[in-house]
């Protein structure tokens, strides 16, 4: 059996960053996951000391918090600073720059429309930096019955599908008097939902990893299944089942941006082992 992986997968420019950053602060604590991968986490926990904190209030003066890849919300941020915690931002860029779109165009007397997940720990964050509030939804339906201003600022999460932002995009523009759609998808999301795209389309049985709680492996799943049925979601290669690759010819592999290419490796491995 043929095996290929994606032409673009894993570890995005973030959360090599995130690693390297936690890694550099040994004996420290993330405040939530710092990425959205537990077998990574695992092992800097391990290997650098790097505790885990789901809750802002639990860091006391001194005490060294390194922020998520996804970002906090602006209030807890600015407290943990009011209590001399030392924070070490591990946010990803691509994540502040939604963040400081929402608070200008906020300012700026814009209605901020968020296309995301609201329950995201991302989209929590960003949502705070709208001064005057957000409205937060995952399809232009959800915006047929909501009165608002003449002036929109649309942002995305950095995570979500090119295809789906712009059909909330073309649904607002012919509507409203000024809507300012910023592109905030990551280069990186978009190059591997493209390169997932291409080979989903000859594979005959695609193996996506990646974290279970992970938006852009729920993403590249999503992609991979529309064009390849025989398409399933691993965390790591104790999650595969042999049955699935009988009479497959073609694997295809492709992986979250919180995937390590340790894991990626492994789960290539034992394919090749085991069938």
């Amino acid at each position: 059996m043929k095996i290929e992986l994606a032409e673009n997968y894993g570890f995005c420019f973030g959360v090599k960053r995130a690693i390297k950053i936690a890694e550099e602060n040994k004996n420290s604590t993330t405040y939530g996951p710092l990425i959205h991968n537990s077998k990574e986490i695992e092992r800097l926990e391990k290997d650098f000391n790097v505790g885990l904190a789901n809750n802002h209030k639990s860091f006391l003066s001194g005490d060294k918090a390194v922020i998520r890849t996804h970002g906090i919300p602006k209030d807890e941020l600015a407290e943990l600073k009011a209590n001399r915690v030392d924070v070490v931002d591990a946010t990803c860029p691509y994540v502040t720059k939604p963040q400081q779109i929402c608070q200008e165009m906020s300012e700026a007397g814009y209605e901020i429309i968020i296309f995301g997940d609201e329950a995201h720990p991302e989209i929590k964050g960003v949502k705070s930096y709208a001064t005057f509030g957000a409205i937060v939804v995952t399809s232009s339906k959800e915006l047929i019955d909501v009165k608002l201003k003449d002036k929109i600022a649309l942002v995305a999460q950095t995570t979500r599908r090119v295809e789906d932002y712009m059909e909330v995009a073309n649904y607002l523009i012919p509507r409203y008097k000024e809507v300012r759609v910023f592109n905030t998808i990551c280069n990186a999301t978009f190059e591997n939902q493209e390169a997932v795209k291409k080979i989903s389309t000859k594979a005959d049985i695609m193996i996506i990893i990646g974290g279970k709680d992970s938006s852009n492996t729920k993403q590249l799943f999503s992609i991979s299944k529309d064009n390849c049925k025989d398409s399933y979601h691993i965390e790591d290669e104790n999650d595969l089942d042999y049955e699935w690759f009988k009479n497959k010819e073609f694997c295809g592999i492709s992986a979250g941006a919180s995937t390590p290419d340790w894991i990626i490796q492994s789960v290539v491995n034992s394919i090749e082992k085991n069938c």
